[in-house]
């Protein structure tokens, strides 16, 4: 990994560097999808049906677009084989145990004036789970996505997931979606199957919200249909920053960084130290592992795009530009890593200490892995069981409560020439 002198026109050119990462520099793609969520729009299941043979090869219809009860027995009598179900059912256990502590209730403050403020707290009804397909398929990200939503209280999950050619879905995102709660699985996925949740067709019904990780197609038409239904985020490649000084285990650094550059040729992994010892054996140990892992290619290329050990002259420093770049996940390995962690203003999952490891948050720990990516996480924060609720305002008056406001609210009202809000204090008030 290339090893760079922290100072303020290198921080300035790897911001630069890793903001061109995010789906709204690929517009060259918008027309594209336009088309296509414009087509299922049009002409619903017939679209749909022809994108998903056009795509992903396989032959749909009205009658083998859903997962049939047999189809989700297949996938468990499989998964049975490797043990794999019974991991699905612990990691799902901390999930809900985690998100159950966000739940947020009704509430009603009364005054003895005769008035009533509070807060409804209502689950939306219908929400989208978009799960990819193929090489791609993350059982983890079923259960991610739809824990919150079930603890949140949504009446109807709907989940859409791309097929093989043989019209078959993958056998993990199969029994994670059914141990999670989803209601429907349909087997459609790209751009086509977005517009399908957003507008809904013969056969896919319109929700809500529509969450979930894609590639760029799904992460555009999620931006073209924002504002009719809502959605979760505009997601961009994996990102991984350590922050580290010279107690870190260069080796156990090493193997962080990769974890996410292994995603794809996109993702970003840096490490930010005030050790240049550790830098070097780090750079040296990283070159070590890319040469025994599976997906040295991708490896290769994502640490050559964005892949940076950056040394900087002080801990003060290393914790500025962690929070410049806002990272999707950041790791803490210092003498005191809770210390560092209050400096922290912006990241999306924080990891304390040389056993809090990336992968153990992906997949374990509870907290969810659906997080702010690209600088996002100066201002946006991880999926939650927040993200499936909606507030009501509530508010009650009794006469004796607004008469002794009311000339103030039709001055404040006069104030801005609205006189019909005025006079609708005013009548209540007449002799």
């Amino acid at each position: 990994m290339r090893i760079i002198k922290l100072d303020e026109n290198s921080k300035k050119n790897i911001l630069n560097d890793l903001l061109k990462r995010s789906p709204n520099n690929y517009d060259s793609y918008s027309d594209k999808v336009a088309v296509i969520v414009n087509d299922v729009k049009e002409k619903g299941d017939e679209a749909v049906f022809s994108y998903t043979k056009q795509f992903d090869g396989a032959d749909l219809n009205a009658d083998n677009i859903l997962v049939t009860d047999e189809e989700i027995k297949e996938a468990y009598a499989e998964l049975e084989k490797t043990g794999l179900v019974d991991i699905i059912r612990k990691a799902l256990a901390n999930i809900v145990d985690y998100h159950t502590k966000q739940k947020q209730y009704s509430w009603f403050d009364s005054k003895p004036d005769g008035s009533i403020l509070g807060q409804k707290v209502t689950p939306l009804e219908r929400v989208g789970v978009y799960v990819p397909g193929g090489k791609a398929a993350y059982p983890s990200s079923v259960l991610m996505n739809v824990a919150p939503a079930k603890v949140a209280g949504v009446d109807e999950i709907i989940m859409t997931t791309p097929p093989g050619k043989d019209g078959k879905v993958n056998f993990g995102t199969l029994v994670a979606a059914k141990e999670a709660g989803v209601d429907k699985i349909f087997k459609v996925g790209g751009a086509q199957a977005i517009a399908a949740l957003a507008y809904g067709t013969e056969s896919i019904p319109k929700v809500d919200k529509i969450v979930g990780p894609g590639n760029i197609y799904v992460a555009l038409a999620k931006k073209a249909v924002y504002g009719h239904v809502s959605i979760d985020s505009i997601a961009g490649p994996s990102e991984i920053l350590v922050l580290a000084d010279e107690t870190a285990n260069p080796r156990f650094v090493a193997a962080d960084l990769l974890s996410q550059a292994e995603h794809d040729e996109l993702a970003s992994a840096i490490l930010v130290t005030t050790s240049e010892e550790l830098a070097n054996k780090v750079s040296e140990q990283v070159e070590v592992f890319v040469n025994e892992l599976s997906r040295k290619e991708i490896l290769e290329k994502s640490l050559e795009n964005y892949g940076y050990i950056l040394v900087a002259d002080s801990m003060e420093d290393a914790i500025d530009v962690a929070n410049e770049i806002a990272s999707e996940h950041l790791e803490i390995v210092t003498k005191d890593p809770f210390n560092t962690m209050t400096k922290i203003r912006n990241a999306g999952a924080i990891f304390l200490g040389e056993y809090s490891s990336e992968p153990l948050g992906d997949y374990f720990a509870g907290p969810n892995h659906v997080l702010p990516t690209n600088g996002t996480a100066k201002f946006f924060s991880p999926l939650s069981v927040d993200d499936f609720i909606k507030k009501s305002s509530i508010i009650s008056f009794s006469r004796e409560a607004l008469e002794p406001i009311s000339k103030d609210i039709i001055k404040f009202a006069e104030s801005e020439q609205l006189t019909a809000h005025a006079n609708s204090i005013k009548v209540r008030f007449e002799e």
